[in-house]
């Protein structure tokens, strides 16, 4: 029986180098492989809710999020992503995207998905699972110097969201140090005219349609006896 050690010998050692050199460049592939650019995010990412998708019932259900969040949203962020590949707006935040295209007709597409994209987050967390209830006291400090009172603000906010006609939003914004509620269509926000949005409510059909039909005026005070996340408004008036 030949018992010559092999391990040494060209077969051998050649074998050795060819598994070396396989596993680094397994390795390398799944670093980036050819071309690193490739493999690299996009260069805006869709943020993971602040809760689970059924976390919002019985008011908004998970079937809605679902659609509302993995389908309307993803939707303007994967639009944006598309619009602003290889142009000055690639490497931006949203708000500079927000800013550099408002006004602008020939920027119109990029403008409303950047701004439905943002819009949508900020939504998100301006509701969180049992909230609602009273202010914090700060914020309700300023809710009686602007409105006369946390019942005033609520009301704004309800006719605000019920009046605005079509698809839309209706904020709680701070313009200097007074507190407003103010109403924009369709992909408007009011970063583009100098006020700080606080918290918003979402009045598309697709928001509220699942659970409350035509009855946007149920889904509102739902929101606002139920989700709201006062606590994230008074973060943003900081």
């Amino acid at each position: 029986m030949n018992t010559r050690d092999t391990r040494n010998s060209p077969t051998m050692m050649g074998r050795r180098r060819f598994l070396i050199s396989s596993a680094s460049a397994v390795a390398w592939l799944a670093a980036g492989g050819l071309s690193g650019i490739a493999q690299s995010p996009p260069p805006q990412v869709l943020p993971p809710l602040p809760y689970v998708e059924n976390g919002l019932e019985p008011f908004i259900t998970a079937k809605t999020i679902g659609f509302h969040y993995g389908k309307h949203h993803k939707g303007y962020l994967d639009n944006l992503n598309k619009l602003i590949a290889g142009t000055e707006y690639a490497d931006l935040s949203l708000e500079k995207i927000i800013a550099g295209t408002a006004g602008r007709a020939e920027k119109t597409a990029i403008f409303n998905n950047a701004a439905q994209t943002w819009n949508h987050t900020f939504y998100w967390k301006s509701m969180r699972p049992k909230g609602g209830g009273e202010p914090p006291a700060e914020l309700k400090q300023k809710m009686d110097a602007s409105f006369g009172g946390v019942d005033a603000c609520k009301k704004e906010l309800v006719s605000a969201a019920v009046s605005q006609f079509g698809s839309g939003w209706a904020w709680l914004v701070l313009e200097g140090d007074k507190l407003k509620v103010v109403k924009t269509a369709n992909a408007d926000n009011p970063l583009t005219t100098g006020m700080k949005p606080l918290l918003v409510i979402d009045v598309w059909e697709h928001a509220y349609y699942l659970e409350h039909q035509n009855r946007r005026a149920d889904y509102v005070n739902a929101v606002l006896d139920t989700l709201i996340n006062w606590e994230f408004a008074l973060q943003n008036a900081g």
